[in-house]
């Protein structure tokens, strides 16, 4: 890796700064919010703003039926290849779609107005920052006369809704097989290690009866009712288990959604309730699962005339380091402590992300990208979330000379 070439990309991210100011703000102004996911018109857009810089993409819109399936209303995923030479591929990848903005924002969530050196909008920090930093980072690269390697930016549209038709459809459709990817992160942490998390909707089935002679009945409400209490009794034990990757911390359950019953007089003959299991790396989540049905099991025996049936929503799985996987956060570590002014070290964190399905896919991945220390920090998913363009810049220094040093060396 040259001087020159450090050099030229430097001053490519020094001269284009308001270019990636304006790239950002104008993915913030178009929503791409997941429910509904309504999402191909923001990656028309993406694509348009990309095309006006000279990059050719692909659009892959994912089949209507699939769309559906996964609950969203229309998907179409971008990929833009740019290949200098013989060697690996790198994929970066970065989501498009968003929560819904809620309640509570003091400025307007798609406005993208800068205050203090700060954009806010939603999806400024979760993830279409990082658009705009493996873009540029790709386009420095140009600049330094990068020849070897190919970089590949996977612009998808589905993790706010489970990651099932985002970069695990690529992959599964053969569109893109990457030596290693880069997904998108924070700029002070190098994420290797994530939980993963399982989803289970519990479906209680009694019968109703006038309140008068519930006796008659069979109360869903009341078989529920101590189901509940068995997996928050189960629940206890999990403080006793702590996962050997720093940042990842103890399992997790929570129940947070239930629904059912027809009226205040009627005793409910059906109630549905969907927990959220979150698995720390060392965890098997095919045992997880078992041992969570069989907790529901065993306290269901108590009503034997009630019908309780288990159906799995989600099953993600924990993200856990491959081989290659310390060369390339060896690198995005090295580059970040000096361009970050504060040491930047690999962690976990207790979140489920796409790069669970390049890890599948046997893919290296590491998370970095655009943002402040924390979640908290950048209010993602909360009202007024928030970038520091600061972070923008320098991270998308640290993508680019990462990827100079990871493909010069083949």
């Amino acid at each position: 890796m040259t001087d020159t070439a450090q050099k030229a990309i430097r001053a490519f991210l020094e001269q284009t700064r308001d270019e990636q100011v304006r790239f950002l703000a104008e993915l913030v102004k178009v929503p791409s919010d997941n429910p509904a996911g309504d999402c191909a018109p923001h990656a028309e857009r993406a694509a348009e703003l990309l095309e006006a810089m000279g990059l050719t993409v692909e659009r892959h819109p994912v089949p209507a039926e699939l769309v559906r399936a996964n609950g969203m209303i229309s998907a179409t995923n971008l990929i833009v290849r740019r290949r200098f030479g013989d060697g690996p591929t790198v994929a970066l990848n970065a989501h498009g779609d968003v929560v819904p903005p809620g309640e509570g924002w003091t400025r307007d969530p798609y406005g993208a107005e800068v205050v203090d050196g700060w954009m806010y909008g939603r999806g400024v920090a979760v993830s279409k920052s990082d658009f705009v930093t493996y873009t540029y980072a790709l386009l420095a690269l140009e600049k330094a006369g990068l020849d070897r390697g190919t970089v590949e930016l996977h612009l998808t549209y589905d993790e706010e809704a489970g990651g099932e038709i985002g970069p695990k459809w690529l992959l599964d459709e053969g569109l893109t097989k990457p030596d290693f990817a880069i997904a998108a992160g924070f700029s002070y942490g190098v994420v290797t290690a994530h939980n993963g998390c399982l989803h289970l909707e519990v479906e209680v089935t009694g019968k109703s009866a006038h309140a008068a002679l519930p006796m008659t009945g069979i109360d869903a409400l009341e078989a529920t009712t101590a189901i509940l209490g068995a997996l928050y009794e189960h629940r206890k034990g999990y403080a006793g288990t702590v996962s050997a990757v720093g940042g990842i911390g103890s399992p997790q359950l929570t129940v947070g959604l239930i629904k059912g019953g027809i009226n205040t007089n009627v005793v409910p003959d059906r109630v549905t309730l969907r927990l959220d299991r979150r698995m720390i790396p060392e965890e098997a989540p095919e045992t997880v699962e078992e041992t969570l049905r069989a907790v529901i099991a065993d306290a269901a025996t108590a009503f034997p005339k009630a019908r309780v049936e288990v159906r799995r929503i989600l099953l993600a799985r924990p993200l856990t380091p491959l081989p290659g996987t310390d060369r390339l956060a060896a690198v995005l570590c090295a580059h970040a402590s000096r361009v970050m002014g504060e040491p930047v070290e690999t962690k976990g964190v207790p979140l489920y992300t796409d790069a669970r399905h390049y890890s599948d896919a046997g893919v290296p991945i590491a998370l970095f990208g655009a943002g402040p220390h924390t979640i908290e920090e950048a209010n993602a998913h909360r009202a007024d979330e928030r970038l520091p363009l600061s972070d923008l810049f320098k991270a998308t220094e640290v993508v680019a000379l990462s990827l100079l040093e990871v493909l010069g060396e083949g």
